[in-house]
């Protein structure tokens, strides 16, 4: 039927009205639109929202367990006792107060010599990636990424019409020594490569860690090179097995740009992060980002210091790693119980995410919308890619669900594999 006209052809004014003012409005969008993200991301989302389904989609924090009764009263005490300041405009960088935490924070990963002047509280650590973006790259230039990784990154990168080239990783992140290499077969070609992005600790979508022997070697090439490492590293506390892997930017201030959040160690729904910025970057970082943003919120920012300061905020991420550790386990069990053969998957030792491999043969779109009507949704692995194209892999989320659920999940996913 054609827009605007109803059954009998009768036709609908105010939806005509609407088709033409469509077709009138085309000319006006930028040509940055064309590259934003598909709907594809919110229809899985949709799915998941079906009545008995089971999503091992979403990569959501565990909540529940924070202390939510306090910091109902921390909340009230700010709003009591500060409410003018809580609820006006503050500063672009952030305060002072919630910077120096952060440089507190970060001294529990590896990197002693972070100064609050050179940290820019942010919108969550995307509105940081969104900035470093603006600053660095004009249309037709280029990013580099781990070869699967972080699907907001790249829908910034579309934005701002970069191209995005993968690096080639394994089982131990980044590989040196292609990334040298590939880094050469770009610029060989014409390329103008900027940064790299790499998200080092437990990569959003496949889990995996970059190997401690690797990351000043990495740093290296990308110096030599002159291209600004971006460090995204939003899961680095929620480790809960294995060592300690100092972040790339320990020991490396002038060529890491290092972004984290609260998002995964507090409450994502306050919508807060951080930039780590090297100093001769730091007066284009705040202008372009407060451009974007104004100032990040106060109040949230408050009662993030509150509970930074106030609770024992260490104690409640130990209790967030069990919990996690707990669903990571009941994943892997589930995968080795259930899997067919010739199924491979990621073993993380933190964060929120296990990385599915399946035959060469299989695309994942189709499998997808097959496992949501057997009632169980989860991401096929081409919107994590930087080069759009079929793919063979899944990613799991776990983070969300008790591992019952998770087990019910992967239960109903296995025998759509299986068919597969």
């Amino acid at each position: 039927m054609e827009p605007g006209v109803l059954a009998a052809g009768v036709v609908d004014p105010a939806a005509l009205e609407a088709e033409t003012t469509r077709a009138r409005h085309e000319s006006l969008w930028a040509l940055r639109s064309a590259n934003s993200a598909s709907t594809e991301v919110g229809d899985i989302f949709a799915l998941a929202a079906r009545p008995g389904t089971i999503s091992l989609a979403g990569g959501n924090p565990d909540v529940d367990s924070l202390p939510l009764d306090l910091l109902g009263r921390s909340a009230a005490r700010i709003l009591s006792g500060q409410g003018s300041r809580a609820l006006q405009y503050g500063g672009g960088q952030g305060t002072e107060e919630l910077r120096r935490q952060i440089c507190a924070v970060m001294s529990l990963e590896g990197i002693s010599d972070a100064d609050p002047e050179d940290v820019a509280v942010t919108i969550g650590s995307q509105s940081g990636l969104d900035t470093i973006t603006k600053i660095l790259c004009d249309p037709g230039d280029t990013v580099l990424t781990d070869d699967a990784t972080y699907m907001g990154a790249l829908g910034t990168f579309a934005t701002y019409q970069v191209n995005v080239r993968p690096a080639a990783t394994d089982a131990d992140g980044l590989l040196p020594e292609l990334l040298e290499r590939r880094i050469s077969e770009l610029r060989a070609d014409g390329h103008r490569i900027k940064f790299l992005y790499t998200i080092p600790n437990f990569n959003n979508p496949t889990g995996v860690t970059l190997a401690g022997h690797r990351r000043q070697r990495i740093v290296d090439i990308c110096q030599e090179a002159n291209i600004l490492v971006v460090e995204d590293n939003p899961y680095g506390l929620l480790r809960y097995e294995g060592g300690l892997l100092p972040p790339l930017r320990a020991g490396n201030p002038l060529d890491v740009l290092y972004l984290s959040s609260f998002s995964k160690i507090f409450a994502p729904g306050l919508r807060l992060g951080w930039a780590l910025i090297p100093r001769h970057l730091k007066q284009r970082f705040l202008i372009a980002g407060g451009s974007s943003t104004l100032c990040p919120p106060a109040f949230n920012q408050m009662l993030t210091s509150a509970y930074l300061r106030d609770f024992d905020w260490q104690g409640q991420l130990e209790v967030s790693r069990g919990i996690y550790r707990q669903r990571r386990d009941a994943t892997l069990a589930a995968l080795e119980d259930q899997m067919p053969a010739g199924v491979t998957w990621t073993r993380p030792q933190g964060g929120f995410f296990t990385w599915l491999t399946l035959d060469a043969a299989v695309d994942t779109h189709a499998l997808v919308h097959r496992a949501a009507s057997a009632g169980v949704v989860v991401f096929h692995g081409a919107p994590f890619m930087p080069l759009k194209e079929p793919t063979n892999q899944l990613r799991l989320a776990f983070s969300a669900l008790t591992p019952e659920l998770i087990a019910e999940g992967i239960g109903r996913l296995a025998p759509v594999i299986a068919a597969s």
